[in-house]
Parts: C-alpha cells; structure tokens; sequence
C-alpha cells in the first residue's frame, strides 16, 4: 500500500474514534485522490456515510470496496448493518451470512446477524446468534444487550435482565444497556427503578430515540409530577423541530395538541414503519363473492379490546361478510380468547411470523379491508401495513388519534370525536359513524354479589367521587381540581385505580400538598371484571380525566349505570367520553373548561336529586340510545365497509365518508 494512504488511512481512523467525521472524512478523501479504488478507504468512507444515516451512499461506497476487494468479511457486515437500518432483513441476512463464511469468527457479524433475526421475529434463532458472538467474546457488552432485547419480547424478563446487566459490568457507561434494561424493569412494575435507569441513560447519552418521552411516561405511572412543565415544554419544542424525543401514546396524556399528536405519529413512522415496497402494488382484484374484512390485534383474549368488540364479531353479517383474525399476542384459553375464536371465519396465529410474512399471508387470502386494532399502542404490529396488508386499510378503536401514514387509508370516528373543521389534522381520511364510534359489547356481566362500601375499603357515608383510569392520565392540574372538588364537598372522597405503591405514596403526599387529608384518597386494587364493574355501584359520580379521557372505563361506568364527568378538548384522546355521551343521550354531562367540570362537579355532589334524575336518565337511556345498540353499530361500520370497498373497486381514491 502506498505509504501516503496508509498514513491517511491511519488518520482518519484516528478521527472516527474520537467521532469526528468530518476531520475522517476529509483524510479519507485525500487518501482516495491517490487511489480511487482503494478498498479501504471506500469502506470507511461507506462507516462515514452510515453513521450520518446517508444510506443509499453507504451502499455506493461498501459495494464499491467489495468490487476491489470481494472477500472482506468486514465490508460484507458493514453492508449488512445497512440493510438492517433499512428494514431489508433477507439482504441483511445474506451481507452478514457472507461475511460469516470468510470468517466464522467474526463475533460482530454473528450479534449483528441476530439483530435482523430479532426483527424477523426468528427469536430462538437469534439468541443462538448472540450466544455465537459471546463464545467469541464474553466480554463483548452489545452482543449481551441485544440478547436482553430477545429475552424481553419473548417475556423472559427476569433472564433479559440479567444479560442488560452483564453488559453493564463489562461496560457501565453504555447507555443503551440502561435504557434497555430500563424498559424490562417498565414490565415488571419496578417503575422507580426503571427512572432511575432512564436517567443514568440520560446522562450518559441525551439523544437516545425516544428515551426523554420514556422517562415522562415512567414518571407519570407513578404520579411523579416533578418538573412537569419544563419536561413537557421540551418534549413539545423537539417534537416540533422533528426529533425522535417521545413515541406518540405518551403524548395523548400530555397534551390537547391535535399539530404535536400528528407531529409525533409522522416522526415516529418515518424512523420506525416506513412504507415497505418490498412486496410490490397490490394487483387489482375482482370482487370477491363476500367482502374480506381482516382484523389485527394482541388483544384477542380478556382485554379491553376483546371486552368492547366480542359482540360486533358475532354480529357481522357473514352473508356479505368474511372474517379472518389474525393474532399476534399471548396464547391464552380464558373465556374471551374462546368466544372470538368462535367469531371468525378464520382465526390465525401469526405471532412467530415477520411483519412481511402477514402481509404477504393476508395477500394470499385476498383479504379486501385490513383493520389494524392496535396502532400505536403495546405490542403493536404497524410494520405489517407498511408492507400493504390489503387494498383498503384502516385504524380502528385501539390507538386514539392519526398514525401519520399514508398507508393508512381510513379511521373510524364519529362527528363528535373528529368534526369536520379539525379533519386536516388526521392523515387519514375520515369516517363519520352516525353515533360513538366505540363499539361495544351487551354481554358484559355485571356481578350480581353484593359488595359493600366497607369491603371496598369507602366510607359507610359521604359522597364518592371515583375515576378508574391508569394513572398516567392523571395531570397535575387535572388532581388540583379534584382536589379543589373535594374541599368544596364536605365529607366526600375520591376513590381511585391502585396501579403501583409509589402511585399511591406520591397522590397522598400531592393531596397534603393541596391541604386534602390523605385519607380521603381510597385505592381500588384489581378485581375481576364482573366484580368490577359491580363495585361501580358504591361510587356516584365518574370524574374523567384530560386530556386522555376515560375510554374503555367510560363505557363501562355507564354500562353499569354511573354516569361520567367530562371535560371535551380539541384532540381524538380528549373527546372519546364526549363521543359516549351523545350516543347515551347525556350531553348535559360534557363541559369545555376547567372551571365549568369543577362547577358541575360540585353542584351534583351537593344536589342529590340532579344527580338522581340524571340517573334515572342513565338507566332509561342504556338501552333506548345507540351507545350500547350493538346490532345497529354493526349495520353502521358495515354500511362504511361498503363505501370504502365500492370505492376501491371504482379506481377510486379513499375520501371522508359521512353516515347518517
């Protein structure tokens, strides 16, 4: 090698190290005008490339190198690691197989090799993959993280744990590793040691995807609301400039901003579930004898999702109708899990498949609408859409808000959830069911066992203010008012969901903070459903939470016959319990400003017989009003159904569509 090269080569190496890629870059250049096709140097210009995300030129320079040296193992796995940051998983495969074959030994390739596995789901095969790379090396701390990151998706938490934490002895700065082992702990319920991780994370490395949203988020489960504002001020100007600083649940509780929930959905879809052309178009088809409607969920077993939507798959029309479920969460045989199976015309597992292997599988059967459940919420499978799952492709019920992708074509909502002004900020296109858009299910058992106040842990007098959502809803200005709520009604209570202790320690010493005795705060811990939606009865009046309103917990307050308080902002998230009450003929009970939910708050718990009569409304209405008609609801998401597929058969583009 030319003496000049290798001294140029050296240089920029030099630079790399100390990450900075300009100074490499421009050695790397120099050393590239005495030999252009030198193989080394357009290898590290490919690491250059990579590092600054220009792929498409990482390509250029890597296949360049492999041109003038065909045989590097290390070219062939740089390559692969593209790939692999480009979701091309077979082409991943193959770089790091390559590479592999010149050197067995190549423990990077090996670890790397199982991260492409991981994401095709081919879990057991990737954990032989890092278990190669630490025979090579035990000392090698990626190789042990990314092993967790197996361990954790196969729900191993306690053995994903253990790998986070070897990687962490063998190198404590390695932020990842925290922020990783942070995430496992979030499934256990060990939430203060998931924020102490998340922020070791931080200050080793600030610019970690996500990670400042996590912490937020961590932080909420547990109503630590120290600096709340400055936290959400932050997240909300990066969300702004673009930066991949919180996923998009989170934000539903944080903020009423329709611009930063949609702001967020799109960078959270660019970085993670691009559109996949891999596949190619889908040809256009005949029209099947009976319209193929695909539902995909995690949630096909005792889940909110299952508990709301049982009913409409019994009650599809299977006449003009095939249903095919496909499943890609726990296995279980509880009662839910029998009932839907029992619903579909075909109910399929394809949890162990890749998100190209669904949609290809749901090509192969010619399924006309694909109705993704779960959107951007736990154990969601967006990658399946991105590679076009059917012709028509829909978000339903499980994510409250736009996903951002215009691969989505269609979300169902209602007049009240999405008006017609506020439609641009939805990159879907919208459909306007006539009432709520919330299916739900008329079988829900309500316990007939009589529990008392005592049991519950309430007082045997007093007015009982409950809410029953997750504590991450809760904001602190959403407490104050309750509490101000509770000064102004004596001897009342509030009784609320026991997620966590540490959720229950801080609301105590938050209701000391506003001068509320602690012991006013009574906790619910976890019942079976009919028994839960029994013990509704010892509460009088449901206070909704903002911006995330109650979902789910709303319709089964009314269900049982307790009515729910709202406040109705400007988002999806903030509008669902007012969407409710419409449908149950309960207007009366949405308000628009704070001031106005405290003020009702106060005047039905010291009005006994408004609240009455708005309950006795309540129990006229429960099955005279759409809300829980589930056999019209059926007929209206059909009727939608229709549209979109005549639509698509008429070379037609997707447009709002608007059901009286």
């Amino acid at each position: 090698m030319n003496p000049q090269i290798g001294f140029l080569l050296n240089k920029s190496l030099e630079a790399l190290r100390s990450s900075n890629l300009d100074l490499a870059e421009l050695y790397l250049k120099q050393a590239k005008a005495f030999q252009a096709n030198n193989p080394h140097v357009l290898r590290l210009l490919g690491v250059i490339c990579a590092q600054r995300l220009q792929y498409s030129d990482a390509l250029k320079y890597f296949n360049d190198s492999l041109k003038a040296l065909p045989k590097n193992p290390i070219t062939l796995s740089n390559l692969g690691n593209v790939y692999l940051q480009l979701k091309d998983y077979s082409k991943a495969l193959e770089a790091y197989d390559k590479s592999l074959r010149l050197d067995p030994k190549h423990e990077e390739a090996w670890s790397n090799k199982g991260n492409a596995l991981y994401e095709l789901k081919r879990y057991d095969e990737a954990i032989t993959c890092h278990d190669k790379a630490l025979s090579l090396n035990p000392n090698y701390a990626e190789a042990w993280s990314n092993k967790g990151n197996v361990l954790y998706e196969l729900k191993r938490y306690d053995e994903a744990i253990d790998c986070h934490d070897k990687a962490l002895s063998l190198n404590p700065y390695y932020a990842e590793a925290w922020s990783n082992k942070a995430n496992t702990l979030n499934e256990l319920k060990r939430y203060n040691e998931s924020i102490g991780h998340l922020d070791k994370a931080l200050s080793l490395k600030s610019d970690i995807s996500w990670i400042f949203g996590d912490l937020l988020y961590t932080k909420m489960r547990v109503c630590d609301w120290s600096g709340f504002d400055d936290y959400l001020e932050n997240i909300s100007q990066h969300v702004l400039a673009n930066k991949e600083v919180i996923t998009p649940l989170p934000l539903l509780s944080l903020t009423d901003n329709p611009i930063l929930h949609k702001k967020s959905s799109e960078i959270f879809l660019q970085s993670t579930y691009p559109a996949n052309p891999s596949l190619g178009p889908i040809t256009k088809r005949s029209e099947n004898q009976k319209i193929r409607v695909a539902y995909y969920s995690a949630d096909f077993h005792n889940h909110a999702t299952g508990y709301l939507m049982a009913e409409l798959f019994e009650l599809h029309d299977k006449s003009r109708f095939e249903l095919i479920g496909f499943s890609f969460g726990p296995i279980t045989n509880d009662e839910m899990r029998q009932r839907l199976e029992k619903s579909f015309d075909q109910f399929i597992e394809v949890g162990n498949q890749s998100d190209m292997e669904v949609a290809q599988l749901s090509r192969d059967l010619n399924i006309d609408i694909a109705v993704d459940l779960k959107g951007f919420t736990q154990d969601l499978r967006t990658g399946i859409f991105a590679y076009r799952a059917a012709p028509i492709q829909v978000n339903y019920l499980g994510y409250p808000g736009t996903m951002g992708a215009d691969y989505i074509d269609y979300i169902i909502a209602d007049k009240t959830l999405i008006p017609l002004d506020t439609q641009s900020g939805y990159t879907e296109k919208v459909v306007q069911l006539p009432n709520s858009y919330q299916v739900n299910d008329r079988k829900r058992l309500i316990s007939d066992r009589q529990i008392t106040r005592q049991e519950l842990g309430l007082p045997e007098s007093g007015f009982v203010f409950c809410c029953f959502n997750n504590n991450f809803k809760i904001l602190p200005a959403t407490f104050a008012a309750w509490m101000r709520i509770l000064k102004a009604v004596e001897g009342s209570v509030l009784w609320l969901f026991q997620d966590n202790p540490w959720a229950v320690e801080n609301l105590k010493r938050e209701a000391l903070n506003h001068g509320v005795d602690a012991s006013r705060l009574i906790f619910a811990e976890k019942m079976p459903l009919a028994d839960h939606l029994a013990r509704h009865r010892q509460a009088d009046l449901f206070l909704d939470t903002f911006p995330y309103n109650a979902h789910t917990t709303s319709s089964d307050a009314l269900w049982t016959g307790l009515p729910v308080l709202t406040r109705m902002g400007q988002s999806f998230a903030s509008r669902v319990a007012a969407s409710l009450l419409h449908a149950i003929g309960l207007p009366e009970l949405i308000t628009t400003t704070p001031e106005a939910y405290e003020a009702l708050a106060i005047d039905l718990a010291k009005h006994p017989e408004k609240l009455a009569a708005i309950k006795d409304k309540l129990a006229k209405n429960k099955l005279n009003t759409p809300l829980f008609d589930t056999p019209q609801f059926t007929k209206d998401l059909e009727r939608a159904y229709v549209q979109m597929y005549e639509r698509y058969q008429a070379d037609l583009a997707p447009v709002s569509i608007t059901l009286e």
